[in-house]
C-alpha cells in the first residue's frame, strides 16, 4: 500500500507539517521542468475521485494518536501531493473531515483548476493555501510548467484574484526559479506585478534543491535571487526566500553565526546591517570571513550595495 500520510516534518512556512497525499503518484495538471517527484505519468483537468476521504482522515487521525511528545505534534495538517490536490473531487469533504481532528488545514496547490468555483469553494475551507506562480507570461509559463493543453493562464490568475476577495485565511504565492527560463528582469517584473495583484500574505522566492524531472534545469544563483528579492519587494510588502535551508529565521540568541544563517536564509541582508548585527551579538569581522570561507554565505552586489544571502545547497 502506498504512503499516503507521512511527517509530521519541518516546514519553514507551516512549522511542523504532517503531509497527507491525496493523489496517485504524478497524476497532474502540470508537468514542471523542475519537478523534484519527477515528469507527470498522466496529465489530466478533469476531476475525479482517487481515494475515500474517511480512510484518510482514518489514517491522520491514526498518526496523530500515536504522537506522544506534544513538541512533534504537528501545527498543519497539510494536503500536498505527488500530483495536483485540486484533482480530487472530494477535496472539500477531505478538507472537513480533517480539520475536525483540531489541526490547522494547508493545501499546496499549482493553482490550475482555481478558475473552476467549485474548487475556490472548497479551499475556502482551508486555514492557509499557497499558489503556484512561477511565471504570468504565457510562454514562459509553458516552458517552465508544461500545463495540460486546455489550460488557460488568463483564467487561472482571474481564480486567483477571485478565490482571494473572500479567503479569509493565510494566502500566499511560491515561484520557482529556474536559470534562463523565468529569472530574467523583464520576466520578474511581469511576474511581481501579477501576484501584486493577488495581495498575498508573503510571496516566496525558491529554487529547485532537489534532481529535477527534467535533465538541464539549473536553479538560479545567489546574485539573481538576490536580484529577484528586491524586484518583488518593490511591488509586494511581504517576500521571503525558501533556498533549501532550514532556519529559525530571525530567533536571535546573541550568536553572530546562527542569526546571519537564519536571517539570509529568508531574506537578503545588507552589508551595513550585517555589521549592526556583528556590533550586537558576539561576532567580529573574521566571524564573516570565515563564513565566506566555508561557502555558507555568498556576497553579491545589487544597486551599488553589497548583500549577504544564505549559500545555496548545490
Amino acid at each position: 500500500m502506498e504512503r499516503r500520510v507521512f511527517g509530521p516534518v519541518p516546514s519553514r512556512r507551516l512549522g511542523k507539517s504532517l503531509g497527507v497525499n491525496n493523489i496517485p503518484y504524478k497524476i497532474c495538471t502540470y508537468s514542471c521542468i523542475y519537478c523534484q517527484v519527477g515528469k507527470a505519468i498522466k496529465m489530466q483537468i478533469n476531476r475525479q475521485e482517487f481515494y475515500k476521504p474517511d480512510d484518510l482522515a482514518g489514517e491522520v487521525k491514526e498518526l496523530l494518536n500515536h504522537i506522544q511528545n506534544e513538541k512533534d505534534y504537528p501545527d498543519y495538517i497539510t494536503i500536498v501531493p505527488d500530483g495536483e490536490p485540486t484533482l480530487d473531487i472530494n477535496l472539500g469533504v477531505l478538507i472537513e473531515k480533517l480539520k475536525m481532528l483540531g489541526v490547522p488545514l494547508a493545501v499546496i496547490t499549482n493553482a490550475s483548476l482555481i478558475d473552476q468555483p467549485e474548487v475556490q469553494n472548497e479551499l475556502l475551507k482551508a486555514d492557509f493555501v499557497s499558489f503556484k506562480a512561477d511565471s504570468f507570461s504565457p510562454e514562459t509559463w509553458k516552458k517552465i510548467n508544461i500545463p495540460h493543453k486546455q489550460l488557460d493562464l488568463q483564467r487561472i490568475k482571474e481564480g486567483i484574484r477571485v478565490f482571494r476577495n473572500y479567503f479569509s485565511g493565510k494566502m500566499v504565492t511560491e515561484t520557482m526559479l529556474v536559470k534562463g527560463v523565468n529569472d530574467s528582469p523583464e520576466e520578474l517584473k511581469n511576474t511581481a506585478r501579477v501576484i501584486q495583484g493577488f495581495k498575498p500574505d508573503v510571496a516566496y522566492i525558491a529554487i529547485p534543491t532537489r534532481p529535477p524531472a527534467f535533465k538541464k534545469v539549473e536553479p538560479s544563483d545567489e546574485g539573481t535571487v538576490n536580484t529577484a528579492y528586491h524586484i518583488f519587494k518593490e511591488y509586494i510588502k511581504n517576500v521571503e526566500l525558501l533556498t533549501g535551508y532550514e532556519g529559525n529565521a530571525f530567533a536571535s540568541a546573541g550568536n553572530f553565526r546562527d542569526d546571519l544563517l537564519s536571517i539570509t536564509a529568508v531574506h537578503p541582508m545588507r552589508e551595513d546591517a550585517v555589521l549592526e548585527l556583528l556590533d550586537k551579538t558576539d561576532g567580529n569581522k573574521n566571524s564573516l570571513e570565515v563564513l565566506l570561507q566555508e561557502n555558507l554565505v555568498e556576497k553579491v552586489q545589487y544597486s551599488g550595495h553589497s548583500y549577504y544571502l544564505r549559500k545555496f545547497t548545490r
